[in-house]
């Protein structure tokens, strides 16, 4: 293949994906819109016109707005691939570094933030105005940036020492490095598991130990129906950040947690709360949590794998406008930063597969959930989630196949009743 052919295919493919996530979101605007007017048949009891209406409004919103970040995002990949922007940044570093690794390191670390500054400005607006607009947003300006400075520190801390052995083992290692990059990205990943829970997330919210005592009781009797051990139940202050409200496990192993938001418990019931922490029980007892990690891990490997074959290549590099570096740390980088950035284009088809994935988990979990507590109490509990996080009971059929980790609500509250 010639530089030219694959920057043909690079830009078809960024078209193709581009115009696909805009036609998706049209659809999706479109059909939420057609269906703001009534609440849906089977939740005209339990959801107010005003509910679903503002869900409906919460979601067009956002999906306009992700609409924008969809044109953004393609043309920062074009202004850094083609317009040059990589290649700028990697003369600069050359100049600056005489160590090759370094080089790379200066390289990935600069494109990586230059991103994350120009990307700043549409987490803000998320946050402070269209959150906020709809009265989910409880963080000050102050606190988003304290938790951006802590993601600074920590992803420094964590993040630096793993991309220099990264690299170092790209350069070294010959024709076999992904395998060895693959062992230590498991490793790292695995490590994280492990830290979060106890070391990581603490650095951002609060975890007090439950106090409710008869909720207590209730929880740690369903926990030992199941065969489920944890390190404590935990209630989290979500409220300082956010009203929306949910429940989940964290950590692998002998540091697993039980996670409730406050926002969740000052909202459901005991019965209701028993049954979204069996929901989350079933994950564990059907495995989903090791086959998704299962999954990751084969997917990275066989990227890992692609990248090498990729990185011998010079079309691959002129293709996108970079042209390789010679020294051990600076064309490994360019091979790196390059793939990682076009892989969304290229595995766009590879969502609705894990959508479905992920979907699918659900079901099960949900069945799971009305082996050990009712079915009425779980489909009341989604009912109040939906309500409370605004989520349409009415997504665009096909949009939810590409997008939707979780079941559409309709298909969800069906599946339950079927139970």
């Amino acid at each position: 293949m010639t530089a030219t052919q694959f920057t043909f295919i690079f830009i078809a493919a960024l078209a193709l994906t581009t115009l696909a996530r805009l036609w998706l979101a049209r659809r999706h605007l479109a059909h939420i819109a057609a269906h703001r007017a009534a609440v849906p048949e089977a939740f005209h009891q339990k959801v107010p016109l005003t509910d679903h209406q503002k869900a409906a409004d919460y979601t067009s919103a956002k999906t306009r707005f992700d609409m924008l970040g969809t044109l953004f995002d393609a043309a920062l990949l074009l202004a850094f691939t083609l317009g040059g922007g990589i290649q700028f940044i990697a003369d600069r570093c050359n100049i600056w570094f005489s160590a090759p690794i370094a080089q790379g390191m200066a390289t990935l670390v600069a494109v990586l933030v230059l991103s994350s500054l120009l990307e700043a400005p549409f987490s803000l607006y998320r946050t402070f105005v269209i959150e906020a607009r709809f009265g989910f947003n409880k963080m000050t300006f102050k606190l988003y940036l304290l938790d951006a400075l802590k993601g600074i520190l920590i992803g420094a801390a964590l993040g630096l020492p793993l991309l220099f052995g990264v690299l170092w083992l790209m350069g070294r290692m010959g024709e076999y490095w992904w395998l060895y990059v693959w062992l230590v990205w498991v490793t790292f990943s695995l490590l994280i598991l492990f830290i979060y829970p106890s070391f990581i997330a603490p650095l951002f919210n609060k975890f007090a130990p439950m106090q409710d005592e008869v909720m207590k009781a209730r929880i740690e009797s369903l926990l030992k129906r199941c065969g489920f051990t944890a390190q404590g139940l935990f209630v989290m202050d979500g409220s300082k950040r956010s009203a929306h409200g949910n429940a989940y496990f964290t950590g692998f192993g002998k540091t697993k947690r039980i996670v409730f938001f406050d926002t969740l418990l000052s909202r459901l019931s005991i019965d209701e709360i028993e049954a979204v922490l069996a929901h989350e029980l079933g994950h564990f007892k059907r495995r989903h949590v090791i086959k998704r990690i299962a999954a990751t891990f084969a997917m990275s490997l066989g990227f890992l794998w692609l990248l090498a074959q990729l990185m011998q290549a010079d079309w691959f590099y002129q293709g996108l406008g970079v042209n390789p570096a010679t020294g051990l740390g600076h064309s490994t980088a360019l091979a790196l930063l390059l793939f990682f950035m076009i892989l969304p284009i290229f595995s766009f088809l590879l969502g609705p597969i894990m959508s479905a994935y992920s979907r699918k988990h659900e079901f099960e979990a949900d069945a799971y959930a009305a082996k050990q507590t009712a079915s009425a109490d779980l489909i009341n509990a989604l009912v109040k989630l939906y309500q409370d996080n605004a989520a349409t009971l009415t997504p665009d059929p096909l949009y939810s196949k590409f997008y939707d980790s979780h079941p559409p609500a309709m298909a969800r509250i069906a599946h339950l009743q079927a139970q």
